[in-house]
């Protein structure tokens, strides 16, 4: 399935589409999307068969007001409407107990349910033409690297998917941050643009963090192996990036390095990203599926550095490379 650039019919089309219980793959600020009408569970179930992702792993539903949370969820606390006013339109989901009528299909059989609302001009006119909320997880197959431009998408699902709109390159480039509210204490499930800290000082509470909970899949990208190349990919440290490479290549690997500091000349192929977290962010999923379709045996990730504002990013490159 071609890209068709999201002017007002494609919109329309890509609407009624959704209606059909069709599915629709959309841009959105963070990665592009692989959306479904949320109320129709048989829509749903395309998206995982269209992924190949397991039936038990619950999906974001993208709403296009603040209105809609309440057509979703049980009880919207004030910690959500805090952090709706602050974040929304943005990269945030919130998790919360949901409605009853919900489907099991959208909350991977969980009790709650996670929300978005998108800043992305074409996601949010998608969404307020179809007028309900959209399920969707990144358009790839499940446990790849995320798409971030149409052409992923079609190069990933193909005919899987009944209409891609082109709405350009994504400008944050890497997963939504999720906070769960369901319970006593909030906490953070994945880290995104919108950083902890950032949450911490709307809500005026410490957020739990992944790894101070229980591993159960509460919401996406929670496996250990993550956005990932085919192509075996490691994290190394700056001062020893150039024995990594020297090391593979005496094992006769061909090899790519991906760098923020300087180019490592010795390898087979280098790729040097911006040294700014956000920049780097926002093209990182490119870069990695360019070198994967290189065929190389190794990629070696320079370590980003480990401060807040590269939080989302340690993370991705952390399960790309199988390691947490």
């Amino acid at each position: 399935m071609p890209p068709i650039i999201a002017d007002t019919a494609a919109i329309t089309l890509a609407a009624d589409l959704l209606k059909q219980g069709r599915l629709v793959a959309f841009p959105t600020e963070t990665v592009y999307g692989l959306g479904a009408d949320a109320s129709n569970p048989e829509a749903v179930q395309r998206i995982f068969a269209a992924k190949g992702r397991p039936n038990d792993h619950p999906l974001i539903v993208h709403i296009a007001n603040l209105q809609q949370v309440f057509d979703w969820v049980e009880h919207v606390p004030q910690a959500a409407t805090r952090l709706a006013a602050a974040f929304w339109p943005g990269p945030l989901a919130i998790v919360l107990n949901k409605q009853p009528w919900v489907p099991m299909a959208v909350t991977g059989g969980q009790s709650t349910v996670a929300l978005r609302m998108p800043n992305h001009r074409v996601a949010l006119a998608l969404l307020q033409a179809f007028g309900g909320g959209v399920a969707a997880p990144s358009a790839n197959r499940f446990c790849r690297i995320s798409p971030t431009q149409a052409s992923h998408v079609a190069e990933e699902l193909g005919e899987s998917v009944d209409l891609i709109l082109d709405g350009g390159a994504c400008q944050v480039g890497v997963e939504s941050t999720i906070v769960d509210l369901s319970g006593k204490q909030p906490r953070l499930l994945r880290p995104g643009q919108i950083s902890l800290e950032a949450i911490e000082i709307v809500l005026g509470k410490t957020l739990l963090l992944p790894d101070s909970v229980a591993t159960d899949i509460r919401a996406p990208g929670m496996m250990a192996v993550h956005y990932a190349p085919l192509t075996a990919t490691v994290m190394c440290a700056s001062e020893h990036l150039a024995a990594a490479v020297l090391s593979a290549q005496q094992q006769n690997q061909r090899v790519a390095v991906l760098v923020y500091s300087q180019p490592q000349n010795t390898a087979d192929h280098s790729m040097v990203m911006p040294a700014s977290a956000d920049a780097y962010a926002q093209q990182l999923y490119a870069a990695l599926r360019q070198l994967d379709a290189l065929q190389l045996d190794k990629i070696i990730v320079e370590q980003p550095p480990q401060t807040s504002a590269w939080r989302a990013i340690n993370d991705r490159l952390a399960k790309a490379a199988g390691r947490v």
